[in-house]
């Protein structure tokens, strides 16, 4: 992987995924308090390791993909994840983050979610970027809103209102 995409924030170090994180990613992504909410759902381990040799090939493909979030103050204890990938759902290019519950609440995800957000823009020069929480999601929704996303359109997936927030950059 590209050094290059390897993001420092105030807190935060950013790397994005690959073989090493794949205890951690497996961890996280089988947890239902943090991932129940999200379009995949919970994963189990064969799941997540797919997912990860996808999001490998995505970096290598279109130069961004998904971080690995660490707090290098605290020997850089995995603390989530967020980045940028094409939505299954076709409906663009989607920010993501999901962080231990131990971890919220200390403006991680924000921090996490912006360097994200302004790389998409900036660096890969994307014109378009989108995020979708539930609409009683008010946690992500005060984040997305925080990093200058705006309220796009609502639909219903899967039994739940949705908000689709945008981006859009200069690119």
């Amino acid at each position: 992987m590209s050094s290059a995409w390897t993001l420092r924030t105030g807190r935060l170090l950013l790397t994005p995924v690959g073989g090493a994180d794949l205890r951690d990613l497996c961890a996280i992504t089988g947890d239902a308090r943090v991932f129940a909410v999200m379009l995949s759902g919970v994963r189990n381990h064969a799941q997540t390791g797919d997912n990860l040799a996808r999001q490998v090939v995505a970096w290598g493909q279109y130069g961004f993909g998904i971080w690995a979030i660490r707090e290098p103050a605290d020997r850089n204890r995995f603390v989530g994840i967020t980045g940028l990938e094409h939505r299954p759902d076709q409906r663009g290019i989607g920010l993501r983050f999901a962080l231990w519950p131990e971890a919220q609440g200390r403006g991680l995800a924000r921090e996490a979610a912006w360097a994200a957000l302004r790389f998409g823009h900036e660096r890969v020069r994307l014109s378009r970027i989108v995020a979708v929480a539930r609409e009683n999601n008010f946690g992500s929704r005060t984040i997305l809103g925080s990093i200058g996303m705006r309220e796009a359109e609502a639909f219903e997936q899967r039994g739940y209102r949705m908000i689709l927030y945008e981006s859009l950059g200069s690119a």
